[in-house]
Order: structure tokens, then C-alpha cells, then sequence
């Protein structure tokens, strides 16, 4: 065989309205550094992670074997690039890896014979299995016996389809246990180029999941096991990311499924919290915490502070809908009783939903909605159930026993125009109904989702919330109240609301082929770029709402919270006191991202010290805070200043921009902080 080999590595993500996907390559970077410690010079290894370089470089000078990561956010993109190379270079080697790949044998064999366009996939852990495939290439006395000798015969920890389409399985998985066989792709600085200034490093310290949720691609059986990098290997990637890391790169990803979960994650949080403090690096730190064991979390992540969030992925409240989901494992109630402790030491909660799962009616979703705004969760974000490939729920099975009844859609800002003219978008499929719920019931709780979203958003709402509640009052009726009384709110709260419930049900198609015919048309696709088309639409009307009419939402919570209040008959005073409450709202979150931001400053005065009422812990009266008549300035400091234009300067100034970058911003660099003024 004609050496080195020329290997191409590929994790791609769509920049072309903004960056899709920031995180570094770092699944491909463990196959290059795992195949070069086997093969070294006998392999020339390159990664890409933007689709025009690999793009070009498959056109000027193809690789013998492409390899390209499988999500539902790059598959379409990948599957062209493997017919490009097809193109260049008809006898080079093609192969997929990824989690987004069937786990029924017909539904696999459906895919791969839709998918000729490649020769081998790796289903689970890379590393070894293409490994398997390089090193019978290299056995090879000819290049151009690599079609038709490789895929003779089956090829371990791999499935390929021979010469005859059929397909081929010795052993389809194989995981690596000690994972520090596995070079570091940062220490051996195969991944200095990703450091761009757009990219955020992301490290990864365990593998595996030791739940069996059946809407994950990885709650299969196969990835049940979890295992460990070595700590000082993760010191070393920190010390190294730490040193590398250009000054607007402000994050840090953690690739593990149950963050904080496991007794030596204290150990990486003091790790983190020493680098922070050393290095001012990272400021957010985005992973997904565990899913039990959250006193364990609670004590990792303390020193981190405000750089983290917990995250609760309760999916839903129900016990029957948890158990259709095998998910009756997670302790949901241990969770939520938690949430004191997690307030005590400081640190902010998102709690995630799916909307669409099996056995979910309207009425037990607004009761998993009003128990996780009960147990004050700063965050609740509402996902709509996705059939993904490489999960439980997507087998014929699982469709049919629930009825699931699916629609399909752009994924938001995966899609582009390759230099052949030729357009490619991303598609996922969702559940819109069931035989528990209508399409109707799903539209109105999307709303309800947003409101909650927008509303429930940590910092700028949290007075009224705490005024409601020393008032006996359900805080869900007020998000409740908002949707049904929407029509009655400010014109442009009317408008955006109207506009989200338009574009929740105009995004939905019936297939994919209608999507990609659609989008063929330059006509079309310019919808994409304009952000008419393809947005994630809880994220874009967050970003409408917070930039261009975020008053006039305060004042649909005031007006609608105010009526709560009369329904009790309260009296002259707490009229007083929610004044100063509202007043206090507003100024926190007035203009938080425009342009002329540092110089609309708006004033208050105030009769109740109302900032300090919110913070004390012992749930105290307000009249308890009642001053002097006070003038207080809201503003935004020079660091939130640059947290927030930092991330507009990487993800852009345009609404889709601006939805991505608001998923990036700790909470509290957003919000004004108010300051006593003459």
C-alpha cells in the first residue's frame, strides 16, 4: 500500500448565519490520536471542522479514507460530502460514527441501503473499530484494491455492506474501558488550529450512561457502562486548554452525560474553580449535570459559582409517563426537594421537559409545568419530543404502540450552499401528538412554554414571583393567566405571541423530501438566511422579545400579576409595594442589548429596598424593608458589557445571532444591577 495514508476527520458544524455547533472536534481528535499511537507514519491524519475547508480540500486533494462524526445536526452534510468524494476518488474508503443510527437490525439495514454513499459505519466508540478498518487497508499491496478487498468480509466493531449490498456484523461495538489508552488530541496539539477565537474547547472525562431513557441515543444497553479518564490527564488538558485559550473564548464544554454525579468530579470542580481563579478562564461552563446523587453535585460544583448551572432533566413529573419512558429510575422528587440546598450555595437551575412523550396528556404536562415553577427552578425549558435514530422510541415498536404521530422540520441554523450551488439543510423529526394528545393541545402548551421560558428567566421576574408567593398566590397561575389573556397584553406582546403559535405550526413538514425540495430554491433558501425560515423558535422569540419589546412584556407580568393581587383584595400598602416591585423590574431589564445599551440608563425611587428584600433567605416581609425614599440607576457594568458583546461579536448581530448568543450568556451578565444615584 502506497504510504503515509491520507486521512481525513471530520466533525462539522453549519457557520453560515452563525455558528451551529461551537464545540471543538474533539470525538474525531480521539480517532486521529488513537489511529496515529497504532499507525504512526504510515498515516497522514487532517480534521476539519468547517464544511467549506473540508469541502475544498475533498476537491484539490481527496483523502483515501473519510471519516465524518453522525448527528442529527450534520448527517445531510456529511452524506454529501462522502457523494463528493465518491466523485473525486471512487475507491477511497467512507465512513460514518455517531449515535445517530438505528438499533433494530431492519431498521439498519434500511439505512444503509439508503445510504450508498459510504462503505463502513462505526456505531458506537470510534477508536477501535476504525482503527480495524486503517489497519486492513494497510495490509493492502494496492490502492486501488481497497473497494473490493476491504469489505469482503466483516470488520470488528463495525458494520459494511460487501459487494453483493448485504450487510455485514462480527462484533458492532467495541469500547475501549481504560481510556487513557486514547492519546490526548489537546496535549499533543492536534487540536491547536481550533483555537479561533469561535470554537469553545470542550473536554471530556467520562464515557457512558447508566440510564436507559428510551428517547437518548444513549440509553442503549451498549453504552451502559461508564468509563473513566484518568485525572491527571484531565489536569493536563485543563492546564493546556487554559493556555491556549484565545481571551474572547469565555467557555468551557463538558461532553459528560451526568456531570457531578460521580465522588471525583469534586476533584475537577476544585480543578476548574483553581484555573478561574488563576487564569480568569472559563467564566460558563455548559454541561449537563447528573440525573441523581445531587447532594454529590451540589458539593462538586459549589466553587463554582455562578460559571455553572444545575441542570434537572426531569422530562416530565408524571410516574406513568416517566416509566413509558424507562425513566422511573431517576429520583425526580429527590430532585426537586434539593432545590433549598442548591439556592443556599448560590448556584442557578435549568430544568428540562419534553414535550410529546408517550402517555402525555395536556392536563399532566401543566402539572409537571406548575411542580417544577413550585419548586423554583430559575430555568424550565420545554424541548419538543425528537425521534431520534439510535434510540428506543424511534423503533417501529415503540411508533406504533404509542402512536406517535411525527411531523418534520429545519434544524435552526444548519443549513448552507456548498460551491456547487447545491443547497443542504438538516432535518429532525418530532412529535406533534400521540394517542393522548392532539396537534391543538400541542400548540397551546408550546405557548404556555414560552411564556414560562421568558418569564421564569431567573434575576428580572424574581420580586414579583416572591411578592406573589408571601401572598398566597399560585406563581403558574400568572404564566397561565398571560396565555389565556394574552390578547388583552400590549400590542407588540399581542404581536410576538401571535408570530411564535405561527411559526410552531409553520415549521412542521410532512417529510423530508418536501423540505428538501422546498429549500432547492433560492427563493426559498433566502428564508433560511433572512431567519424567516429555520430558526429555533422558543430561542428566536426570546431574543424578539428581550430585544425589542422586553418592556412591554414586563408590563403584560405587572398587569397580570397586579390582577392576581386585586382578585386577594389587597390593601393600600401592598399596592405601595408592588409599585416599588415593578419599578424594580423594569429597571433591570431595560434595553440589555441594544446598541446604545451603556447609555439608556434608566431611574427609579424607591420607598422599599427592595434588592436586599429579594436576596435574604429567611422569606421576610417586605414591609420589613421599607427606607427612606431612595433614587436608584440601573446599569450595566463593563464586564457584563463585554460578556454580551462577545458573544454578538461570535454568533452576530442579527436575530438568529442573537438567539444563540443569549443561550451562552450567564443570566446574571445580563441583567442591569441597580445603584444609588443623587
Amino acid at each position: 500500500m502506497l504510504k503515509p495514508l491520507k486521512i481525513y476527520l471530520a466533525d462539522l458544524t453549519y457557520d453560515t448565519v452563525t455558528l451551529a455547533t461551537e464545540a471543538f472536534p474533539l470525538n474525531v481528535g480521539f480517532i486521529a490520536t488513537y489511529c496515529k499511537k497504532q499507525f504512526g507514519d504510515n498515516v497522514e491524519i487532517k480534521i476539519f471542522k468547517y464544511i467549506p475547508k473540508l469541502e475544498k480540500a475533498i476537491q484539490e486533494a481527496p483523502p483515501d479514507v473519510l471519516g465524518l462524526s453522525n448527528y442529527a445536526w450534520s448527517h445531510n452534510i456529511s452524506s454529501e460530502m462522502f457523494k463528493i468524494l465518491s466523485i473525486k476518488n471512487p475507491q477511497a474508503i467512507k465512513i460514518w460514527g455517531g449515535p445517530n443510527f438505528p438499533i433494530d437490525i431492519p431498521s439498519q439495514k434500511e439505512f444503509m441501503k439508503k445510504h450508498y454513499e459510504i462503505d463502513a459505519y462505526v456505531p458506537i466508540d470510534g477508536e477501535t473499530g476504525f482503527s480495524n478498518i486503517i489497519e486492513n487497508i494497510l495490509k493492502l499491496d494496492y490502492p486501488e484494491q481497497m473497494q473490493e478487498k476491504i469489505l469482503e468480509n466483516p470488520i470488528d466493531g463495525c458494520i459494511t455492506r460487501n459487494k453483493s449490498g448485504e450487510i455485514q456484523y462480527s462484533i458492532p461495538t467495541i469500547r475501549i474501558k481504560k481510556l487513557d489508552e486514547i492519546p490526548s488530541p489537546y496535549t499533543s496539539g492536534l487540536l491547536d488550529e481550533f483555537f479561533d477565537g469561535k470554537l469553545t474547547p470542550m473536554i471530556q472525562t467520562n464515557r457512558g450512561c447508566p440510564f436507559h431513557c428510551t428517547f437518548c441515543t444513549d440509553g442503549k444497553d451498549e453504552v451502559n457502562q461508564v468509563n473513566m479518564f484518568g485525572l491527571d490527564r484531565i489536569r493536563s488538558e485543563l492546564d493546556y486548554i487554559s493556555k491556549h485559550v484565545p481571551k474572547n473564548t469565555p467557555s468551557l464544554h463538558i461532553s459528560d452525560l451526568n456531570f457531578g454525579m460521580y465522588p471525583r468530579d469534586q476533584e475537577i470542580c476544585e480543578e476548574l474553580a483553581n484555573m478561574q481563579e488563576k487564569m480568569n478562564y472559563p467564566k460558563f461552563i455548559k454541561c449537563t449535570t447528573g440525573k441523581n446523587q445531587r447532594e454529590k453535585i451540589i458539593k462538586a460544583i459549589r466553587r463554582l459559582s455562578d460559571s455553572l448551572r444545575i441542570t434537572m432533566s426531569v422530562q416530565s413529573l408524571d410516574k406513568q409517563v416517566l416509566t413509558n419512558i424507562r425513566r422511573s429510575n431517576i429520583s425526580v422528587d429527590h430532585m426537586l426537594e434539593l432545590y433549598p440546598a442548591i439556592k443556599e450555595s448560590g448556584l442557578q437551575t435549568t430544568s428540562e421537559v419534553i414535550l410529546g412523550l408517550p402517555g402525555e396528556t395536556y392536563q399532566n404536562h401543566l402539572e409537571t409545568l406548575r411542580g417544577l415553577v413550585h419548586a423554583r427552578m430559575d430555568e424550565i425549558v420545554v424541548h419538543t419530543c425528537m425521534l431520534l435514530d439510535g434510540s428506543e422510541m424511534k423503533t417501529p415498536k415503540e411508533i406504533k404502540k404509542w402512536n406517535l404521530k411525527t411531523k418534520f422540520r429545519v434544524i435552526q441554523r444548519d443549513f448552507a450552499k456548498l460551491s456547487s450551488g447545491k443547497n443542504i439543510v438538516e432535518i429532525e423529526e418530532v412529535v406533534i401528538g400521540s394517542n393522548t394528545l392532539t396537534f391543538e393541545e400541542y400548540v397551546e402548551l408550546r405557548l404556555i412554554a414560552f411564556i414560562i421560558f421568558v418569564t421564569n428567566k431567573g434575576i428580572v421576574f424574581e420580586a414579583i414571583i416572591k411578592f406573589l408567593l408571601q401572598n398566597n398566590i399560585d406563581v403558574f397561575d400568572l404564566y397561565y393567566q398571560m396565555m389565556k389573556e394574552i390578547r388583552n397584553s400590549p400590542e407588540k406582546v399581542i404581536t410576538v405571541s401571535e408570530k411564535f403559535k405561527e411559526a410552531t405550526i409553520n415549521e412542521l413538514w410532512d417529510s423530508p423530501e418536501e423540505i428538501l425540495e422546498n429549500y432547492r430554491k433560492d427563493s426559498e433558501y433566502n428564508k433560511l438566511l433572512s431567519g424567516e425560515d429555520g430558526t429555533q423558535v422558543i430561542y428566536h422569540y426570546l431574543a424578539e422579545v428581550v430585544t425589542t419589546c422586553m418592556n412591554d412584556w414586563v408590563e403584560h407580568v405587572i398587569d397580570t400579576a397586579h390582577n392576581l393581587l386585586k382578585s386577594k383584595k389587597v390593601d393600600n400598602e401592598t399596592e405601595k409595594q408592588f409599585k416599588a416591585i415593578s419599578d424594580y423590574c423594569r429597571g433591570l431589564s431595560h434595553n440589555v442589548m441594544g446598541k446604545d445599551r451603556m447609555k439608556t440608563i434608566p431611574k427609579y425611587e424607591f420607598d422599599y429596598d427592595v434588592q436586599n428584600w429579594v436576596n435574604e433567605k429567611n422569606n421576610l416581609n417586605i414591609e420589613e424593608f421599607k427606607i427612606e425614599t431612595t433614587k436608584l440607576s440601573f446599569i450595566l457594568t463593563e464586564d457584563q458589557f463585554k460578556v454580551v458583546q462577545n458573544n454578538i461579536d461570535v454568533y452576530g448581530d442579527s436575530q438568529i445571532g442573537k438567539s444563540k448568543a443569549l443561550k451562552m450568556i450567564p443570566i446574571k451578565k445580563l441583567w442591569r444591577m441597580p445603584t444609588q444615584t443623587n
